[in-house]
């Protein structure tokens, strides 16, 4: 059934609302990761509280999640291309790939069960945790990238994950690149640029395949809540100036295990979530 709301409801929903993005955007500051992979989760948590079904809840997290990162993946990646950090070549090279897994992730997100994109959000995230728990500084597995196939594998990995999950390209777009020794400001940079190529498309697969589904919460367009967008995003881009002024008073390793823990503990959550709906 559609919820009601009413402006008692929608008071406490709205300030839950500016909370995640005012820790999305103090995290992205502070680690230089996307928001989405804070996002994601924390939107899963909060929706069940104002009376989001079950059965459009991931759904939802990730469609909102992906709409947010369009207008502050685009700030992103201005500031970067204004630094010289965006390689054009390499995001010619890369970019068609990421595209192709974009356009699969989004056929595979849209129609898997709210279950499987748990699954997947937990396997990843997990992996990034311990990418950024213990994982070593400077570690590559190539002196460049490969040609193709290789490289479409690579592009793939990137665009199609990445959209399943909710997440710009930074969060798994940075490591890898890094692995293929990609120097970090030049990864961090391209990752940046490849923010919106994932993000646009992927919302609107996302929105087009939720229109009019009856479990959706008012201001819901698809598997976009509206709300949400106007609300996060604003409180996305304020805070995260506040996050890369931390980002210079807290040891980088401390601040990487700590995000580390809390992806491992959100991995858990998912998976058990998924696998409890499963039983």
């Amino acid at each position: 059934m559609p919820i009601e709301f009413d402006f008692a409801f929608l008071l406490p929903f709205a300030l839950a609302l500016l909370a995640t993005g005012a820790v999305a955007g103090t995290l992205a500051g502070l680690l230089g990761v996307g928001g989405g992979i804070v996002i994601v989760p924390i939107l899963y948590l909060l929706f069940p509280a104002f009376g989001v079904p079950e059965a459009v809840r991931m759904h939802l997290a990730v469609g909102t999640s992906l709409a947010t990162i369009v207008p502050t993946g685009l700030v992103s990646a201005q500031s970067h291309w204004k630094r010289g950090g965006v390689d054009i070549d390499l995001l010619k090279r890369l970019g068609p790939w990421v595209v192709l897994g974009v356009a699969i992730g989004i056929v595979i997100g849209t129609r898997a069960g709210g279950d499987t994109l748990k699954i997947v959000f937990a396997a990843v995230a997990l992996l990034v945790a311990v990418h950024m728990g213990i994982g070593r500084e400077g570690w590559t597995v190539a002196k460049s990238l490969p040609s193709w196939p290789g490289r479409a594998l690579i592009g793939g990995w990137i665009g199609g994950f990445s959209v399943v999950m909710g997440i710009g390209g930074g969060t798994l777009g940075v490591p890898t690149l890094s692995a293929f020794n990609v120097p970090i400001r030049r990864a961090v940079g391209t990752a940046a640029a490849l923010g919106p190529v994932i993000a646009l498309p992927g919302v609107i697969g996302f929105v087009i395949s939720g229109f009019g589904h009856p479990d959706l919460p008012p201001f819901s367009l698809g598997y976009a809540n509206l709300l949400a967008f106007a609300v996060i995003v604003p409180a996305t881009i304020a805070f995260a100036p506040l996050g890369a002024k931390l980002a210079h008073t807290i040891p980088p390793k401390l601040l990487r295990r700590l995000f580390a823990l809390f992806l491992f503990v959100t991995a858990c959550r998912m998976g058990w979530a998924a696998l409890d709906g499963m039983v």
